[in-house]
């Protein structure tokens, strides 16, 4: 089905790690979330990190992460909503997998993660015109580095995953080696 990997991405709680999980099983391929594999390197909570070592050294390693993840075997990896902020990542993304982008309008997350209290982004005075600014900046960055576009909407996650698991046999892309940009 596919010999690469296949990069989530889209804004916080959009779906990725869920959908992910759900997808690397049909696929039989192993899971991959970046967060946790930064959490893990780094050893405590990433909105600690965050606070103690500010955002610049968060991207830095999360780049690190990123391009260790979308290299070597096939795999599904979900990103962390912020990972296309870099054009590096971006790139590594686009050239190294099969990139979705799980698009989500801001009223949909905030239905989902509204009672979330592990998200700090959203721990603000206005979490939903925090998802708007969050939309309005990385949406034409997830687009950018996407294959395909996936509209959550109100789809359960095993039709989202059908949707994915069509995309990538309708294509090539999934069999092909990477074809980096030029």
């Amino acid at each position: 089905m596919t010999s690469r990997t296949v990069a989530l991405v889209g804004l916080p709680g959009s779906g990725k790690s869920t959908i992910g999980r759900q997808l690397a099983r049909r696929l039989g391929l192993p899971f991959f979330d970046s967060d946790a594999v930064i959490e893990q390197r780094i050893g405590c909570p990433i909105k600690v990190f965050f606070e103690q070592q500010g955002e610049g050294r968060f991207r830095d390693i999360e780049a690190e992460v990123i391009a260790e993840l979308a290299a070597g075997d096939a795999k599904v990896l979900s990103t962390g909503g912020g990972s296309v902020l870099r054009d590096e990542n971006r790139r590594v993304l686009h050239d190294h997998a099969v990139v979705v982008y799980l698009r989500s309008s801001p009223e949909e997350v905030f239905r989902r993660v509204r009672h979330d209290r592990n998200r700090p982004l959203l721990q603000v005075d206005d979490p939903m015109q925090k998802l708007r600014d969050l939309h309005a900046q990385r949406d034409p960055l997830y687009a950018e580095t996407a294959h395909f576009t996936i509209d959550t909407g109100r789809p359960s996650v095993a039709t989202l995953v059908n949707m994915i698991v069509m995309q990538l046999d309708m294509s090539d892309i999934g069999r092909s080696p990477p074809n980096p940009r030029t």
